[in-house]
């Protein structure tokens, strides 16, 4: 498959990770007297990747994702050369899908974005109240695990058809566990796509959600790699 297919996959794939997950928070979760609170959020970022996934799966690999995507070239799944490009086409991806978000959400009277427009936050701007600590600890171990499960659902002696399925439901479960302490990131574009319109401390805490998931995805692949990996993949 060529570059710019697969980079438009990763594009649309990450739009609609975000538009998806972070509209169902930014839309539906508190909606007067029928929101679908934390469950539900949680269930619309695991469909998003799940829908995606087996819909452009078979051109980009469906990462979606920049701590995927270095945890699969970690995991010697995928080549260092082709990370960065990926990067930019999930961040863009990721960002035109908060300017879509942005865009419907200002058409409601009273709209503000700096209230927070589902970014991701540590301290006081932890949906909970944690400690950057504790949720440094909360993203590295969330996405080292997305990480094992996605080298080990997709590795050629899994059952063909189902990592897809697998993949979104531990998305689901990773913000089950994770919303009330960062309002979960696990994925630095789906960070960056909402942190830029709300403009203020978001900015200013982006840099752990980039780092603390990169490494995370980094450490899930070597230890799918070297300690569970017993056979060529």
């Amino acid at each position: 498959m060529s570059m710019g297919k697969r980079l438009g996959a990763e594009f649309f794939g990450t739009f609609w990770l975000v538009f998806g997950g972070c509209g169902s928070a930014i839309f539906a979760a508190a909606f007067p007297e029928l929101g679908i609170g934390f469950a539900g959020v949680a269930l619309a970022f695991g469909l998003t990747v799940v829908t995606m996934a087996y819909a452009v799966g078979h051109i980009s690999g469906a990462h979606f994702n920049p701590a995927v995507t270095l945890g699969l070239c970690a995991g010697g799944r995928f080549p260092a050369k082709d990370v960065v490009p990926y990067w930019v086409a999930q961040v863009i991806g990721g960002l035109v899908a908060g300017t879509a978000l942005y865009v419907i959400a200002s058409g409601k009277l009273g709209f503000d974005a700096s209230a927070g427009f589902a970014s991701n936050g540590y301290g006081e701007h932890s949906p909970g109240g944690y400690s950057l600590a504790a949720c440094m600890v909360a993203e590295f171990i969330l996405t080292a695990f997305f990480l094992i499960v996605i080298n080990g659902t997709t590795h050629k002696l899994a059952p063909t058809g189902f990592a897809p399925l697998a993949i979104g439901l531990t998305l689901t479960l990773i913000h089950l566990i994770s919303i009330p302490i960062t309002n979960t990131s696990v994925n630095p574009a789906r960070s960056t796509a909402v942190a830029f319109f709300q403009g203020s401390w978001a900015i200013s805490q982006l840099w752990m959600f980039w780092l603390i998931p990169l490494i995370g995805g980094a450490v899930g692949g070597l230890i799918y790699k070297h300690l569970l990996d017993s056979r060529e993949s």
